[in-house]
């Protein structure tokens, strides 16, 4: 049988950002060439022979934006047609988590700029990349009902409520505080320091919280079942 196929293969990169006074972002790149010229977009390329697909989104994400992550999990696989103009491409997207003060952005090879976004204040993106983007976002939301979030987003150590507010931002609702402590703490992936979280709240001062990085990395393979 006669092959008779033409298809590219490409990696975008999905990474969602935390800054306690902005709340959720995420990182676009704004592209330097046809097609979507002057576009925003999600960072991403063709992903190289010799490498595999971890390989290519990590890389294309620190070319592009300055961006360096230890781990990105898998998202899904976009292959629509027409998805590019250029020609038949189709891209695996990758989710990745970060504390955007962590990082010094800088553009380079295909990207002319590259910013943080708050997911509420979205510039119009090129590609299909507002889909896969949505994707990202919904699959960020579920991951909060089965499985640890916080470890990449928050500081070594943190007052409790800012917990509390990054899930209320992740889920977009107001969330009960007693009982969303009370079912956190149960899970033991959270330790309580015996330090005052000074300035935090001036009325009544709490103690700082950590992450019990040993815990947390069980519950991230085994899950739990987690309901606000």
């Amino acid at each position: 049988m006669s092959k008779n196929q033409d298809i590219s293969l490409a990696v975008d990169a999905v990474v969602f950002g935390y800054e306690k006074s902005i709340g959720l972002s995420i990182l676009l790149i704004k592209r330097k060439y046809q097609p979507f010229k002057q576009k925003w977009a999600l960072p991403g390329g063709y992903v190289r022979n010799d490498e595999n697909l971890e390989q290519a989104v990590l890389r294309e994400l620190e070319e592009e934006s300055g961006v360096r992550l230890n781990y990105m999990e898998q998202l899904f696989s976009f292959g629509d047609v027409k998805r590019d103009p250029r020609k038949r491409v189709v891209t695996i997207a990758y989710l990745g988590l970060v504390k955007q003060d962590d990082f010094m952005l800088h553009a380079s090879t295909d990207a002319e700029d590259v910013a943080w976004f708050n997911i509420k204040e979205l510039p119009e993106l090129g590609f299909d990349h507002k889909d896969i983007l949505d994707l990202g976002l919904k699959r960020l939301k579920g991951k909060v009902t089965y499985a640890p979030i916080g470890f990449e987003l928050l500081n070594e150590k943190f007052p409790f409520s800012d917990l509390e507010r990054l899930y209320s931002i992740l889920l977009d609702k107001e969330i009960d505080r007693r009982n969303f402590k009370k079912k956190i703490m149960k899970f033991g992936f959270i330790d309580e320091l015996d330090e005052i979280a000074k300035g935090e709240n001036a009325g009544r001062p709490g103690k700082y919280y950590t992450f019990n990085k040993k815990r947390y990395n069980e519950l991230q393979v085994t899950g739990f079942g987690f309901e606000l």
